[in-house]
């Protein structure tokens, strides 16, 4: 699961957990397309309350690859509220974060890109120099 997929359920982790009942259909799809398996549903349904059987899907889906969160939001159908609060809240992460140009991240070093390769070119040729 990408990092800002990850900071999307740990933003509305309290919501999810009030709003999402994950006994039924949802635990099920996710079983169903391999995102969780009978193992996680089974601790998952051992739980005592469905507040903590939805906290324990959100510390497990992070971990559950890169198609956890998609599968997540397809298995909210009886949850239309929640799924496009989730899409929401992901297009603004999306927003929010600037892309990196090349320009940026060379901005944020100490030297030029030119000092660099003088730098790196300087060393290689010292370390020529002393294996002569």
């Amino acid at each position: 699961m990408e990092a800002r997929d990850k900071q999307v359920l740990r933003s509305l982790r309290l919501e999810l957990g009030a709003e999402v009942l994950v006994e039924g259909l949802v635990l099920q799809y996710l079983y169903q397309e391999g995102v969780l398996t009978e193992n996680h549903v089974q601790e998952i349904n051992a739980q005592t309350t469905g507040l903590r059987k939805t906290m324990l899907l959100l510390d497990i889906l992070p971990s559950r690859g890169p198609k956890a969160f998609d599968t997540f939001l397809d298995s909210l159908q009886e949850f239309p509220w929640v799924r496009e609060k989730l899409k929401k809240a992901r297009e603004e992460a999306m927003t929010s974060l600037p892309a990196a140009s090349p320009q940026s991240l060379f901005a944020q070093l100490p030297f030029s890109p030119t000092q660099y390769i003088k730098l790196f070119s300087a060393k290689e040729q010292c370390f020529v120099d002393i294996n002569k």
